[in-house]
């Protein structure tokens, strides 16, 4: 199998400032879920303006993050994610660079909370196919430190080859689906 290209490896705090803000955390990962859109196709998925998300953009393409592809101007020009991943390394031991990790962390929990909200909500809507194949599944794992990393890091391996950044040779029939895995430590109350 081929090298998968590389997560962006990010560990400026002020970059991962722009990465918590929510809008424009969303219209990162709507440009990764569905390749190059303009301003105004990102407005309509999600929900805010042509203008406000134009603006969010060029805010973006300044860290690298995404970039204009070329054709069309203003709001009509198309934007692409410049990135196929976000690695923000260890939790850091300095306290500025962790709170700015966790406020990323923060913002694409509550993305994906929106994702699966919306999902339950219009389930019905869906092909009896797409239904059939969706999952909501928890587990409680039994592990090591040493084991949970090495579970991480084969999930990771299984799903990258997938990522709509990265994959090339999808079917026909092929679609954006948002898959999320969270491992960590259970701490009770």
């Amino acid at each position: 199998m081929t090298e998968l290209p590389p997560r962006r490896k990010v560990r400026d705090v002020e970059i991962m400032g722009a990465l918590a803000h929510p809008l424009r955390a969303a219209l990162l990962r709507y440009l990764m879920a569905v390749g190059p859109r303009t301003a105004s196709e990102c407005a309509d998925a999600v929900g805010s303006t042509a203008s406000n998300c134009s603006w969010h953009l060029r805010q973006l393409a300044k860290f690298g993050l995404v970039e204009a592809t070329g054709g069309g101007d203003g709001r009509q020009r198309p934007w692409r994610a410049s990135v196929v991943g976000i690695d923000l390394g260890e939790f850091a031991d300095d306290p500025a660079t962790r709170a700015a990790q966790l406020a990323v962390f923060g913002t694409a929990l509550g993305e994906e909370q929106k994702l699966t909200q919306r999902f339950l909500e219009r389930v019905d809507e869906l092909d009896a196919d797409w239904r059939r194949a969706s999952a909501l599944n928890g587990y409680t794992l039994t592990l090591t430190a040493s084991e949970l990393a090495d579970l991480v890091a084969k999930v990771d391996a299984l799903v990258r080859p997938y990522a709509s950044t990265i994959r090339e040779d999808a079917p026909p029939g092929a679609k954006p689906v948002y898959a999320g895995f969270r491992a960590f430590l259970r701490l009770e109350r």
